[in-house]
């Protein structure tokens, strides 16, 4: 397998192509905008592709990379996307955080068709797609994660197969779920010790050594006494996935208050006109 297609060279995307690429793989990529793939595409040694069809043609390996679950459903199911252009046996492996129902979908469409589709969201933000260092969540049948194992051995540390289509997706809701929790509370914690009149920083230093640390706090938290609000995690990308938790929630008849009292916050930064910075900026909110 030294063929692949990788669709969505967004700031996570793009180095987790280009780790592939390091790895002696050689990879075509698509995205929407081609003045954006052109530069990355130079960085990290893709072959940029003016469309799906034309990138997944003749891959032995696909994977996307996308923003939103709309998104995921063209690219896999309109008629210039991957289904209706791979090779039957072909392996196809969403890593977009997505809808869990709609990663069973693909899955069994991509049955019906001779194509083996997979779901495998990921954790670890910019930083950990830079450094090879994600935490891999797979959902698809056994033999295909074996298969898949060496591709994601290149981008990641932490994989895990955690079952059936759809339950890579399931973790990673699991995984902001937490990820929520563990924001709005460093989050709480500097702007009460601003308040009281504590160094920020050192309040950070004194409790990430005990029970409150976290990788929020050891690897976001810095950023917001920087005052680097830049994208490692896009705020709208984290609303759309809370909002995937929910629906998720709704069907079972969980309610998560902790889950929607974060949500309502992120909401109303969006509504501030701060869905493009990194979740970090959640600050503003308090501040303001």
């Amino acid at each position: 397998m030294k063929r692949i297609a990788w669709i969505g060279v967004g700031v996570m995307g793009a180095p987790m192509a280009g780790h592939l690429v390091k790895n002696g793989y050689s990879v075509s990529a698509y995205s929407r905008r081609m003045e954006k793939l052109l530069p990355l595409a130079k960085e990290y040694g893709l072959t940029p592709c003016e469309t799906v069809s034309g990138a997944v043609s003749g891959a032995d390996a696909v994977f996307v990379m996308v923003g939103y679950p709309k998104d995921v459903e063209e690219v896999f199911l309109g008629k210039s996307g991957i289904l209706e252009n791979v090779r039957p046996g072909t392996l196809v492996i969403d890593m977009t955080t997505s809808s869990p129902a709609l990663a069973e979908r693909l899955y069994a469409e991509g049955k019906r068709r001779g194509i083996r589709v997979m779901d495998a969201p990921v954790s670890g933000g910019d930083s950990g797609a830079r450094n090879a260092a994600l935490s891999i969540m797979a959902g698809g049948d056994e033999a295909d994660f074996a298969e898949a194992l060496p591709l994601f051995q290149c981008m990641g540390k932490a994989i895990h197969h955690m079952g059936p289509a759809g339950c890579g997706q399931h973790t990673k809701a699991c995984n902001q779920i937490c990820v929520a929790g563990a924001t709005a509370a460093y989050t709480e914690a500097i702007a009460y010790a601003r308040k009281a009149g504590l160094d920020p920083a050192a309040m950070l230093s004194a409790i990430s050594g005990g029970a409150a640390g976290s990788w929020q706090i050891s690897n976001m938290a810095p950023r917001v006494l920087k005052g680097d609000f830049a994208p490692g995690f896009f705020i709208k990308h984290f609303v759309k996935d809370m909002k995937i938790i929910k629906e998720e929630c709704d069907a079972r008849g969980i309610e998560l208050e902790m889950l929607d009292s974060v949500l309502h916050l992120y909401e109303k930064m969006v509504e501030l006109g701060h869905g493009e910075q990194g979740t970090q900026a959640l600050i503003e909110y308090y501040e303001k």
